[in-house]
């Protein structure tokens, strides 16, 4: 598999990639995005891929940049555009979907790390210092929007920058964290998306005297109804986003967790990014069929 992996980041950096070599540059950009793949790949530093013997036979021709290279490429513009079309060639989900899944997973780091970046809030069994994962999925797994932001980040405060930018429709499930008023405007405001998640407070309370959302309305509808199968089965379907951040997790390569050398929020976002790419292309490889 990691071979096939391989070959198949190789071949999409051919594609995507138009942009030569300059004349002062030791190093293509697809060089540097190469080499800062396959370190992702196995869960390595960056120093660990510029060492030629860290690759394989067949990959130890051309010579390999410095960390310190490294760590200059790819914050330059013309590598961050190249790790942004990848992204976009990877994750885009195919055909229509009517159903979509939003939540967060924690990425959790030591306390005493001197990461400022890093905020605590809530993670599973309690509090915990680090970032958290922020994404939409359909019942495929394909992702349609991501972002990372400290722990302590709303939920509903990144799930309103994740809707701004996304141009899905449907049903979006969510869990009760995800109930406000804001976030229903802002999807009744984008047309033909409806929030379906339960009430923050249960279904036994009222609503007291603010104007409530024609959205928010329509969810509670669905799902505190007399007849309200239609809505739980929606919500039933919430959990293809545990298996999305299941099987995100569940192989070599996969996001486990934050190693030590990603801190501050400009690595840990690159980090995720080619994670998330990875498995993207790992599922595309798991779905092909091949005859002898």
């Amino acid at each position: 598999m990691e071979h096939q992996l391989w070959k198949q980041i190789v071949a999409m950096l051919g594609k995507v990639c138009k942009r030569p070599r300059q004349s002062r540059e030791t190093y293509s950009d697809v060089e540097i995005v190469k080499t800062w793949l396959w370190a992702v790949l196995h869960d390595r530093p960056v120093s660990w891929a510029c060492q030629a013997e860290n690759w394989p036979t067949h990959e130890r021709r051309w010579p390999k940049p410095s960390s310190s290279r490294m760590s200059r490429r790819l914050r330059t513009p013309s590598v961050q555009c190249l790790l942004q079309e990848i992204e976009r060639q990877a994750l885009t989900h195919r055909g229509q979907q009517l159903v979509w899944v939003i939540d967060g997973k924690p990425l959790v780091i030591s306390g005493c790390s001197k990461d400022r970046q890093a905020g605590y809030g809530r993670a599973v069994g309690g509090k915990a210092k680090g970032y958290k994962l922020h994404t939409v999925v359909n019942l495929h797994g394909e992702v349609a929007a991501w972002r990372v932001a400290p722990m302590n980040k709303d939920e509903r405060v990144m799930a309103h920058r994740l809707l701004r930018s996304a141009t899905f429709q449907g049903y979006l499930l969510a869990d009760s964290n995800y109930d406000s008023n804001k976030l229903h405007e802002l999807c009744q405001q984008r047309g033909n998306l409806q929030l379906v998640c339960p009430r923050r407070y249960g279904p036994e309370r009222g609503h007291g005297h603010r104007r409530q959302s024609p959205g928010r309305l329509r969810s509670k509808a669905l799902l505190e109804n007399p007849q309200a199968q239609f809505g739980q089965q929606l919500l039933d379907q919430r959990e293809a986003i545990e298996r999305f951040y299941g099987s995100l997790s569940c192989w070599g390569g996969g996001l486990t967790h934050l190693p030590p050398w990603a801190r501050t929020y400009r690595r840990v976002h690159r980090w995720v990014q080619a994670k998330l790419i990875l498995n993207a292309l790992r599922q595309c490889l798991r779905k092909t069929t091949y005859v002898a």
